[in-house]
């Protein structure tokens, strides 16, 4: 390795940083966090630092650097922008056995500033060796999305247990062995919540003897298919669950991304055969649960927005099993805005109704006037069954015969395709493209705007004219 990565505790030790603008304040700002006593020279400084002088927290020389500033110093940084200034640092410090950094000039570092993923008292370092400082960050950033935020105030917890660990427990074995068992309990989701009290307790419970884990369901929603659209949230509960409850409708991308050991249950329901009758995934759930078994029921889209996660809610309630929501982004947010397709918009929409074209059998009919009303966008799921039905009925109800429609199929996926028409031939153009699920209709004007708006960069197809249709039909 170039670099030796190394943790220092700069608490009250001397800091010089040579310079005196936005670089210079940006290593300042860093080294307050450390809580360093820092002292900065420079022949002028920016209103940033002289406020933080003005505030007792650092002090300014005005000065031009000398060899004498670097005097009983720990560290020194050279943040300005002359290369003859920055050298002398160099020079000086290293003829002292210093640790100098010199800004965006990696030969003259003796030591260097890691990106970095602050989760106090946990803190994750990244370097390039001066190589490649923004791959470093990006890296970084990819971090900041897997570690969640409440793994600082865990290994708080922790630090502050560990003194009665080692008390009780004799060996090196044992003691490790409490700490696997107890950052897989359920200590790491009551720390989640804010019940540190609860987390304590559990260390205790663990500590005594009582390894009877309660179990926990996550109901996650992973979007509409590119991985990319989880949210933190669910990324996390995907890769901490012992047991993954999936329906076909998660992307295999997304699947990939769940922990490498957990158990896989599928689930899944396709149009026409549910594998697994809903009564029975509520069961299943409850059960694993019940195991003492962390899992994550991980649903295509929102579970809250027909993915009939209210339902499975409900029975775990009944059951006294303890849940969470964890939120996505239904489909017909992704797939109409990676269709170029806005929900709403000033001169073409000023309202959106959601609707499903699968509804529970002997269920109520749908509210087809308000449905087939002008000047909005109508948003309907699981409807390419259905869409002869849903034609005839806004046609019956007053819906015009040329209002735009859009079919995204695979919508946020690398396979979307987008096909587009107009109401009137909606069931034509979903048998001839031979559309299959999953896919989302888009029917109102806004659906027009895919031609100008689209961006994904997957193939679509031109909107059909009747007579295109008709003779493409024929």
């Amino acid at each position: 390795m170039e670099y030796f990565p190394i943790f220092t505790k700069l608490d009250n030790k001397p800091v010089l940083i040579v310079g005196g603008g936005e670089v210079a304040l940006r290593k300042c700002q860093a080294m307050l966090q450390a809580n360093a006593n820092i002292t900065l020279v420079a022949p002028e400084f920016c209103d940033e630092l002289i406020a933080l002088n003005n505030a007792n927290k650092v002090m300014l020389i005005n000065d031009y650097f000398s060899e004498q500033h670097i005097t009983n110093q720990s560290l020194v940084i050279a943040a300005t922008d002359l290369e003859s200034v920055n050298k002398a640092v160099f020079d000086s410090a290293e003829a002292k056995n210093i640790f100098v950094n010199v800004v965006d000039d990696q030969p003259k570092c003796s030591f260097i500033f890691p990106s970095i993923v602050d989760r106090k008292p946990i803190t994750i370092a990244i370097s390039s060796a001066g190589k490649a400082p923004v791959l470093a960050r990006r890296l970084r950033e990819k971090l900041e999305t897997i570690i969640p935020q409440h793994i600082g105030p865990l290994a708080q917890l922790a630090g502050n247990f560990r003194d009665k660990v080692k008390s009780q427990l004799d060996s090196f074995s044992k003691r490790r062995m409490f700490w696997e068992k107890a950052f897989t309990s359920d200590a790491v989701a009551q720390v989640a919540k804010g019940d540190l009290a609860g987390a304590e307790e559990t260390f205790e419970k663990i500590l005594a003897g009582d390894n009877q884990l309660t179990g926990e369901v996550l109901v996650v929603g992973a979007g509409p298919g590119d991985p990319e659209l989880l949210t933190i949230k669910a990324l996390q509960a995907m890769q901490t669950a012992d047991v993954i409850v999936y329906d076909y409708l998660v992307s295999d991308e997304i699947m990939a991304l769940v922990r490498k050991d957990a158990e896989l249950v599928c689930v899944g329901k396709r149009l026409g055969n549910h594998s697994v009758p809903q009564d029975e995934i509520n069961q299943i759930l409850v059960e694993l649960a019940n195991e003492g078994k962390k899992v994550c029921r991980l649903k295509g889209g929102d579970p809250f927005i027909y993915g009939r996660g209210g339902e499975e809610v409900q029975a775990l309630a009944k059951h006294n099993i303890a849940f969470q929501i964890v939120p996505g982004i239904t489909a017909a947010a992704g797939c109409s805005a990676y269709a170029g397709i806005p929900l709403t918009h000033r001169d073409h929409a000023q309202a959106i109704q959601f609707v499903t074209g699968h509804c529970k059998k002997d269920g109520q009919e749908l509210d087809w006037q308000s449905l087939a009303k002008e000047n909005q966008t109508l948003a309907v799921y699981m409807g390419v069954i259905k869409s002869p039905h849903i034609q005839a009925k806004l046609l019956e109800y007053g819906r015009a015969p040329e209002t735009p429609v859009a079919i995204i199929e695979n919508g946020t996926r690398k396979e979307q395709r987008v096909v587009t028409g107009e109401l009137n031939y909606l069931a034509d153009l979903i048998a001839r493209e031979q559309i299959k699920s999953p896919a989302l209709l888009i029917i109102g004007e806004v659906a027009n705007l895919s031609k100008e708006l689209a961006w994904f960069g997957h193939s679509q197809q031109p909107p059909l004219a009747s007579s295109q249709l008709l003779t493409n039909a024929a």
